[in-house]
């Protein structure tokens, strides 16, 4: 009567949390119509869609970017 576990299911799962304009713009310094012109030239992350007109970024994009300033 024992369950068997599957080993795949076991495997640790990175949560990512969505950050929304005004954390994105404290964390990297930039306004949002920069933060903008940058995505439509592909300088910068996109956000995803969360419903309506609400939008927000991956947080380790938004790390990822930062990091690759930093170099």
């Amino acid at each position: 009567m024992g369950e068997e576990i599957d080993k795949g299911a076991t495997e640790t799962r990175r949560v990512t949390r969505l950050i929304r304009l005004p954390e994105v713009q404290h964390r990297v310094g930039l306004g949002r119509s920069t933060i903008y012109r940058w995505m439509a030239e592909g300088k910068f992350p996109k956000p995803v869609q969360l419903g309506g007109y609400a939008v927000a970024w991956a947080e380790d994009e938004v790390e990822a970017w930062i990091s690759d300033r930093l170099k």
